[in-house]
């Protein structure tokens, strides 16, 4: 079974939505919900992973619109920060009452020590990530809170815009390049997280953005989640520039596994063949690098294709990246190694 690290879920929004029974042991012990829980993670031989924090809008999006020729869906409006907080501190302690209900089967995770310790141990390491600054106060306050909480990585925007910056849309076929990068408050927020040791994720931020912490930022450039513009031109994937820049920051690119963003139509299809999985490694590493590409799965998070289903069907990847010619020695870097490279420059 090959170890892997996921560089993007949404367990926790998945949990804090949940309105029936017990969240936390439904993970603990299984469920035919989502993506991933702990069986299903020792199966697939998930060993761990960044696991999101997100605020969802009250008016929900139309994901059906995924499926047209074409389509723009229109963004949520900015979050009100002290509802955002709420969440936030419900989704944390929802991931830390796994951990602490788990006898040691589960581990929050702050470096990479932690999450190699947590590996040998056969526990499944959690480092906390937020997804969209929604909670972050202007002052930056709260994120000296969180960090003091355990977070480790964070993505300035969900595709709904902060106070910090700006995301891109839900739209195709579209550019990333869509408006203004960083604010003023998004340029300190980039240093402060260089100060403490936050990873920062330029999954959903807009190119502008993207350019903006490419200039501030003394870390590797990291896209925990994305994949390659050039095959599927959606404003979530990465242009070749971008892959460029990331590449010259020694940063790295997690491939999503998101069908919209696999797809040369743009489209969210449960049938999608997974051999595009395939096809966006090969071109993130022959324009990256394989030292600086890894798994950033988006598991709970968005439609994928049903060949995997979810994180027990891990090993069905590694089966056709076999057969396609890919090593053991290229498989441990894509699982595991590559991240553990990256947060040990980010966050340790």
């Amino acid at each position: 079974m090959i170890p892997v690290f996921d560089g993007h879920n949404d367990v926790a929004l998945r949990l804090f939505l949940q309105d029936k029974g017990d969240p936390v042991e439904e993970f603990l012990n299984g469920t035919e919900q989502g993506h991933i829980d702990l069986p299903r993670a020792r199966a697939g031989g998930l060993v761990g992973g960044l696991f999101a924090l997100y605020v969802p809008s009250p008016e929900r999006l139309d994901l059906a619109a995924l499926s047209g020729e074409t389509y723009d869906i229109p963004l949520p409006a900015p979050m009100d920060c002290e509802a955002a907080q709420t969440v936030v501190e419900t989704e944390l302690a929802l991931i830390k009452s796994v951990a602490q209900r788990s006898d040691g089967a589960v581990s929050i995770c702050t470096s990479t020590t932690d999450i190699r310790a947590a590996r040998d141990r056969g526990s499944l390491a959690v480092v906390v990530h937020l997804e969209g600054a929604d909670a972050i106060d202007a002052d930056l306050a709260y994120l000296e809170t969180l960090y003091d909480a355990g977070l480790r990585s964070l993505g300035p925007v969900w595709s709904r815009p902060t106070i910090f910056g700006h995301g891109v849309p839900l739209r195709f076929p579209g550019s990333p390049d869509t408006g203004p990068g960083l604010t003023d408050a998004g340029k300190r927020l980039i240093k402060a997280c260089n100060r403490l040791g936050i990873m920062i994720d330029l999954s959903h931020l807009n190119e502008q953005g993207f350019w903006d912490v490419a200039s501030l930022s003394d870390a590797p450039l990291v896209a925990t989640h994305s994949n390659a513009h050039a095959i599927s031109p959606v404003p979530r994937n990465l242009t070749d520039r971008q892959l460029d820049a990331i590449r010259e920051s020694d940063g790295i690119v997690g491939l999503n596994f998101a069908t919209a963003f696999l797809r040369p139509d743009g489209q969210m299809r449960a049938d999608t063949d997974i051999g595009l999985l395939i096809r966006h490694l090969d071109y993130l590493i022959e324009r990256l690098g394989d030292t600086r590409v890894a798994i950033g799965s988006d598991f709970d998070g968005a439609l994928i294709p049903e060949a995997i289903g979810s994180a027990q069907k891990l090993p069905v990847l590694f089966d056709l990246l076999a057969q396609h010619g890919y090593d053991a020695a290229l498989f441990e870097k894509i699982a595991f190694e590559n991240w553990m490279r990256i947060l040990l420059r980010a966050i340790d």
